[in-house]
């Protein structure tokens, strides 16, 4: 595991995929791997507190921020119901993206049956605008690396708007990927996509320091060409 930061308040780790967030008491996730490690370097038999601010998709890789005692988990979350943590994506995906910068804006509407979500109008019900700044990083024969700069928190945001903007992300079957990425998967729950949380930067809870943290990607986004 992983440790990108970690202080008396916080806990950052970069995550692995398919790893979860979080899951129910006896399913392998970050979360719990994170609890165990507190409870083995700092002694605590009777327990962690282990506060979760945000999380990331299963086939995701990257940053993920834990809070270590209540007060630093409420003024992180704080943060994030602000917005004003920016976070920041790398990801390959299929084809070449035109121009070297832009912004996608979008309307989401959750799907009640299924875990994913579809691009509407924006006067369709429950319709919630997507917002996202792109920057080509590189390219490659066929695909090209992306930093994505989210600016609203919709669910599967990314994912979904790369697809409808006509580039899938290499391995989302869910959005219409026809490339595999990473190593063959013998389950869907264990297979991987492109998309990989490079970056967070938020005020610490205490300090009030500006916090900026990193983790480095998978060999897997090494981009030929």
């Amino acid at each position: 595991m992983q440790i990108l930061l970690e202080d008396f308040h916080l806990i950052a780790v970069n995550k692995p995929a398919p790893l979860l967030t979080q899951g129910p008491p006896g399913v392998p996730s970050l979360e719990a791997l994170v609890k165990e490690y507190i409870k083995q370097k700092y002694e605590k038999p009777a327990g962690v507190y282990l506060g979760i601010p945000h999380r990331l998709d299963r086939p995701v890789s990257g940053v993920v921020l834990f809070a270590r005692n209540s007060k630093a988990a409420a003024r992180v979350a704080e943060q994030f119901r602000l917005h004003t943590v920016e976070k920041t994506y790398w990801t390959i995906v299929e084809g070449e993206v035109a121009g070297e910068m832009g912004e996608w804006r979008d309307f989401l509407h959750k799907i009640e049956t299924e875990a994913r979500v579809e691009v509407v109008e924006p006067t369709a019900p429950g319709a919630k605008e997507a917002i996202t700044q792109y920057r080509v990083v590189k390219r490659g024969p066929g695909r090209t690396l992306l930093e994505l700069t989210p600016r609203t928190g919709r669910m599967h945001q990314l994912r979904v708007q790369a697809a409808k903007n006509g580039h899938p992300i290499l391995g989302d079957e869910l959005y219409g990927s026809t490339l595999p990425f990473g190593p063959a998967a013998k389950l869907p729950r264990d297979r991987i996509v492109a998309l990989h949380a490079r970056r967070l930067s938020l005020t610490h809870p205490f300090s009030k320091e500006p916090l900026t943290i990193e983790a480095p990607s998978p060999e897997a986004f090494a981009l030929e060409g």
